[in-house]
């Protein structure tokens, strides 16, 4: 847990990266593992993870993106595109898939498969598409941590206009909406300024409540 500490204190939101350092494949390939595995609500994993590495189409993001430098200077940029609906189709391909993985039937399991599908679809689409982009979240969280892990740099971004990224990647015709966008790459310390700063978070005492 110490080295977790530590390496959680290692990281920030880099605003300077090196465009002439790569990542390494293998590194973001373990940083995808750790979303892919991470947790979500009824294991529905309601959102992808588009890794965009093509420079024209970073140029573009850019441009809709605060014109925010790490999009274009890092060398992977991950799109977190939650589902705009959940719909029968989609839950009951992930219970599907958990029961063929498994090799059996659950009553339990197939109890529970019927009453998200009694509720999920018959809610609005945009509290359902909500609901799925808290998801993403969790799996930003994951990849923040998993790339500090791999002493990997990276800024989670909201600044973007979804809209725009959506249309730029076509998203909206696989069902999906941009959530966060999340920049890989190195820092360039002598050009960042935040590098050296003091990381600065409240005191556990208020910060942290225990109700016994």
């Amino acid at each position: 847990m110490t080295n977790l500490i530590n390496t959680l204190q290692w990281r920030y939101a880099t605003k300077k990266m090196n465009p002439a350092k790569a990542v390494p494949q293998e590194k973001v390939n373990h940083i995808l593992e750790a979303i892919r595995l991470t947790a979500t609500s009824s294991g529905l994993q309601p959102y992808e993870v588009l890794v965009i590495t093509n420079p024209e189409i970073r140029e573009k993001i850019k441009a809709i993106g605060w014109k925010q430098a790490q999009i274009t200077e890092g060398s992977h940029l991950l799109v977190f595109a939650a589902w705009d609906n959940y719909t029968p189709e989609r839950i009951n391909m992930m219970f599907d898939l958990t029961n063929d993985e498994r090799g059996f039937k659950n009553e339990g399991w197939e109890n529970y498969r019927n009453m998200l599908l009694a509720n999920y679809p018959q809610r609005d689409a945009e509290v359902n598409f909500q609901h799925a982009a808290r998801q993403a979240y969790i799996g930003l969280g994951t990849a923040l941590i998993a790339a500090a892990e791999e002493q990997v740099d990276c800024t989670p971004m909201e600044g973007f206009d979804p809209a725009a990224l959506d249309e730029i990647l076509g998203l909206r015709a696989k069902g999906l909406r941009s959530v966060v966008i999340l920049p890989l790459g190195y820092r360039e310390e002598d050009k960042d300024w935040l590098v050296n700063l003091k990381k600065v978070r409240r005191p556990a005492s208020q910060f942290i409540s225990e109700i016994q």
